[in-house]
């Protein structure tokens, strides 16, 4: 995969004006797009768009994929190619709205740099778009495959079974299909769950698979966004806690995500904040069924014991292994955990705690987050490369702490 001469040629001479405009082409990108194609609003997530982060991750990651193709010494993007593949199957993303997507972003781009975009400029950004999204669309269509879903109609009914009440901001949907099974799936993975809103619009949320493989049903935990500082209420998850009960049917995707428990028996360091413990859920209750002897260490942050979620299944868990071992912290009231299991009160620290040789380590939480307990882990000598971590919405943060943040 690579550039024709002429076309790496302009790239590697307008790669940084792009760069620096980035931001601005997909904010006038966005508008004109949805103008011209309204039905595609009910693909992308209103409040990303709101709040900026959508556009930020489209510029930096067409930008980091265009300094790939010019530069050899350029951060691998394959691991940030396939994340954007498995956020496009859960949101049912088509082949044919690449040339949608395409167009209007080369127009963006010639709204914002004026003349300095000719034909040649754009017909060199062009072929760049284009390498990029056919790239996504050969992973995506095999995704689609493997996943038996046709990509024409990526949604499929689910019943909601049970729902249980975790906490007073977050609730957990048991879901089986209609139809057939549930998708075969890795634990870590998610789903996108579509509803149709009072103001006519659809949209769409992904949330992480909060159980093990079962075959007949899978779980979700939902923490209800309410808005602070004037932001709005959240709208899938406020739609979600007031009508979804047992019978209610839903659009779900299916499981998609890259990040997934893995197949080796070396220790593994769980880190988690708030509604973060959801596929850290998942991962205790496969690894307490097919492999209990496996050396676990869970590190969890909350704001107090009555807002952390799944608390009860995960403490079955960790005493059902052999080797698993649990500590919380509470911002405040850390005296109300339970006496077996105490809190320590603040923030995580983990710049003392037992890290055993050899660990694998899944994060999941706000960027700021994970962004210091990496920092912290690598210190302890666990290697960066052994850090997975997972991001709920746009991906801000790459892996590779070189590369251009997608």
């Amino acid at each position: 995969m690579q550039l024709s001469a002429e076309s790496e040629a302009i790239v590697r001479a307008t790669a940084g004006v792009v760069a620096e405009h980035a931001e601005e082409i997909t904010r006038v990108f966005y508008p004109a797009m949805f103008a011209a194609h309204p039905e595609l609003l009910s693909v992308f997530n209103r409040a990303n768009q709101a709040i900026g982060e959508q556009p930020k991750a489209l510029a930096a990651s067409v930008v980091a994929f265009a300094v790939q193709l010019i530069d050899p010494d350029a951060p691998d993007f394959t691991p940030v190619m396939r994340r954007i593949a498995h956020k496009h199957v859960s949101l049912g993303i088509t082949a044919r709205q690449y040339t949608i997507v395409g167009k209007h972003l080369l127009d963006a781009v010639g709204a914002v740099l004026g003349d300095a975009v000719t034909p040649d400029v754009r017909a060199a950004w062009d072929e760049v778009y284009w390498l990029f999204g056919c790239s996504l669309i050969a992973e995506e269509a095999k995704l689609y495959a493997l996943g038996g879903t046709d990509p024409e109609h990526p949604w499929r009914s689910y019943r909601v079974v049970e729902r249980f009440e975790e906490s007073d901001e977050v609730f957990s949907l048991v879901l089986a299909p209609v139809e057939g099974v549930v998708p075969g799936h890795r634990t870590g993975q998610y789903v996108a769950i579509a509803v149709d809103l009072p103001d006519g619009s659809r949209q769409p949320r992904q949330y992480t698979i909060s159980s093990g493989p079962r075959g007949d049903s899978l779980r979700v935990t939902i923490k209800r966004v309410l808005g602070v500082d004037g932001a709005p209420d959240g709208q899938v998850s406020g739609w979600l806690h007031e009508h979804a009960r047992p019978g209610t049917i839903l659009d779900v995707s299916q499981p998609a995500g890259d990040v997934v428990l893995d197949d080796s028996d070396a220790p593994l360091v769980l880190v988690s904040a708030g509604i973060g413990i959801t596929p850290i859920a998942a991962i205790l209750e496969d690894l307490s069924r097919t492999q209990p002897h496996r050396t676990v260490r869970l590190f969890h942050a909350d704001r107090a014991h009555d807002t952390h979620a799944l608390y009860p299944s995960l403490r079955r868990q960790v005493l059902a292994m052999d080797d698993a071992r649990a500590q919380n912290w509470y911002e405040r009231d850390a005296a109300d955990a339970p006496t077996l299991h105490p809190a320590l009160p603040g923030l995580m620290d983990l710049g003392d705690v037992e890290l055993p040789d050899g660990s694998t380590a899944f994060m999941c939480g706000p960027l700021p987050f994970m962004r210091a307990m990496r920092e912290t882990l690598m210190a302890r000598g666990i290697p960066s490369e052994q850090i997975q971590y997972e991001v709920f919405g746009p991906d801000l943060w790459a892996q590779n702490p070189a590369a251009v943040p997608v």
